[in-house]
């Protein structure tokens, strides 16, 4: 049987409470939501944090909200709930392609979308989604909040700009009309870990040329972003000749 080093645990009961127990318990604490990466980590003793502080009665930070030109997520939104959004899926289709093939229902009903992005994982499919859509993080801590993008955020594998004093508690994304996104995944098996996934958003302008596009990888490599390839479809009609030459 694997059981995890001894530890405190406390539950928050709103963000400035987060922030206070994590100023008094220091850098050993860690928070715990859906616990789907931490936990396991806790029982091989990967982790061994002196003090989990529980952030799931945090209903501020639970929350899908549409604004002119944007649509705010908080961090404690589950998988499924962004799963079962028919504004989530109308305004950005790669999120409900995405969220069909994370792992399995148990795991969605659990997980954050803000616990898997400060997991920071390569091969974690929402990174990707997020740095297709051009998300931007909203961070948390003493001296107020920041938003950092979402190609700020992660600095490396499995390690973010959201400080051991701070907490992620958004999640923003621009809208752009005449847009259209789509992701793809190539796995071992049903809800594994990505083999090789991509994800892709476009955004058309008046004439129905590319305006702007923006392609993702995830498990393949420290560059998750096809820059290069993205470039190659602004200002050509969408077809499969622009798209064959985007490579």
């Amino acid at each position: 049987m694997q059981i995890p080093a001894a530890f405190d645990y406390v539950r928050a009961d709103s963000v400035g409470n987060v922030l206070e127990l994590l100023e008094r318990h220091g850098p050993e604490a860690r928070i715990v939501a859906g616990g789907h990466s931490l936990l396991p980590m806790m029982k091989l003793r990967l982790a061994r944090p002196d003090c989990l502080i529980d952030i799931n009665d945090l209903a501020e930070l639970d929350f899908v909200v549409e604004e002119p030109g944007r649509l705010r997520i908080g961090a404690l939104t589950r998988h499924a709930t962004l799963l079962d959004s028919a504004l989530v899926g109308r305004l950005f289709p790669i999120v409900h392609d995405a969220e069909r093939v994370i792992a399995d229902p148990l795991v969605r009903n659990r997980g954050t979308i803000g616990g898997s992005l400060c997991q920071a994982d390569p091969a974690e499919d929402l990174t990707t989604v997020c740095d297709v859509l051009r998300a931007e993080v909203l961070i948390t801590g003493p001296a107020g909040g920041r938003a950092v993008p979402l190609a700020e955020f992660h600095r490396g594998p499995y390690e973010s700009a959201c400080e051991q004093s701070e907490l992620v508690t958004e999640i923003r994304f621009p809208v752009t009309p005449r847009s259209a996104s789509a992701y793809e995944k190539v796995e071992r098996r049903v809800g594994d870990w990505a083999v090789a996934a991509a994800g892709a958003a476009v955004s058309l302008a008046e004439d129905g040329t590319i305006a702007d596009a923006s392609i993702g990888l995830t498990a393949l490599g420290l560059e998750g972003v096809a820059t290069e390839a993205a470039a190659v479809l602004l200002g050509r009609q969408p077809g499969e000749d622009a798209f064959a030459d985007a490579g």
